[in-house]
């Protein structure tokens, strides 16, 4: 698996992996709020951040060349580089459960850490997405104590902040 930067052409794939509507608030909180996505959704959304150098997002893809998962990192504050936060973590559906999201995870990891030169991750993830949490957890990231209740169509989500703490050699 190898990380490469999103591409608007990976719009289409990427918006095809969310299946239902809970799917698409666990992985996008609020941030979308329509279903179903169209191909070019995640380009609209992406748009206003992409004309900044603090969004990177980035696609995962496996050894044949296949996009197979995505996610962005981004600067959470102006004047802070030394903190990233990750978002809009996914997989493709038939490659969940395998550990294509560990893998996809630390790459960025690394990516965040080598290349951005961060000494913290952060994410947020919803309390009724177990597999992503327990995905998170296994590559090091842990519950910091704050919550955040999200008002969605759906109803209202409890969000758990999550951060990895990244030592320097």
């Amino acid at each position: 698996m190898v990380l490469k930067k999103y591409q608007k052409e990976h719009s289409a794939i990427i918006c095809s992996w969310i299946k239902d509507e809970k799917s698409l608030y666990q992985w996008s909180a609020n941030r979308i709020g329509k279903f179903p996505l169209a191909d070019d959704d995640l380009n609209e959304n992406y748009a206003p951040m992409m004309k900044g150098n603090r969004f990177i997002p980035l696609c995962a893809f496996d050894d044949n060349g296949n996009l197979v998962g995505h996610l962005y990192v981004r600067y959470p504050d102006e004047n802070d580089d030394s903190i990233v936060r990750f978002g809009f973590v996914i997989v493709a559906p038939v490659l969940r459960g395998c550990g294509n999201g560990k893998k996809m995870l630390r790459l960025a990891i690394d990516y965040a850490k080598n290349t951005l030169n961060a000494s913290k991750i952060t994410l947020g993830v919803f309390t009724n997405n177990d597999s992503a949490r327990y995905c998170y957890e296994s590559v090091g990231f842990k519950p910091i104590g704050k919550t955040e209740i999200y008002k969605m169509s759906i109803g209202e989500w409890e969000c758990i902040e999550m951060e990895l703490n990244l030592e320097k050699d």
